[in-house]
């Protein structure tokens, strides 16, 4: 079940990866400017480690905590929220486009960062539905320490455009 499940986050995250890079070649193309490429690399080696390190320590045959299996397909359909409001204008790094309003729809009503909440939840729960905890506490903090370095980057760039 444990593989199954890894695979579909698999395939997904894939999938956001050609969306984003479609969405990306847009937005430069019609001016956007990134910020924080710097960093870029660092959420990369980051996301790739938590997705090995799945494969890698969680039993095959551990049980699934149901409970903790239901926040986790919550948090996907919280994603895909997120993904819809921002439409073209969603992908991985940060792109602004000088002149475009900031979006304001969705979860963004609530939320300034959904979507770093959304990953920081599952950097913790899909670990934690085996009951490897220590997965959980090692990339719900490392991705807590990229995530501040990309939300201040983010928060700089679009600075100007709150309003």
């Amino acid at each position: 079940m444990w593989y199954f499940l890894v695979g579909l986050i698999v395939v997904q995250r894939l999938i956001e990866l050609v969306i984003a890079r479609i969405n990306t070649k847009r937005l430069l193309a019609e001016g956007g400017v990134e910020h924080g490429a710097g960093h870029y690399p660092l959420i990369v080696v980051l996301h790739a480690a938590w997705l090995f390190s799945l494969v890698l320590f969680l039993p095959a045959q551990a049980p699934i905590n149901p409970t903790l299996l239901v926040v986790f397909i919550a948090l996907q359909l919280g994603r895909v929220w997120v993904l819809t409001s921002l439409g073209r204008y969603w992908t991985t790094r940060i792109i602004t486009v000088p002149g475009r309003p900031l979006v304001k729809r969705g979860p963004f009503r609530f939320v300034r960062h959904p979507n770093y909440l959304i990953v920081q939840g599952e950097m913790i729960v899909v670990p934690l539905i085996a009951g490897v905890w220590e997965l959980a506490i090692f990339f719900g903090i490392a991705n807590a320490v990229v995530l501040a370095v990309r939300i201040r980057a983010e928060e700089r760039a679009i600075s100007e455009r709150r309003t």
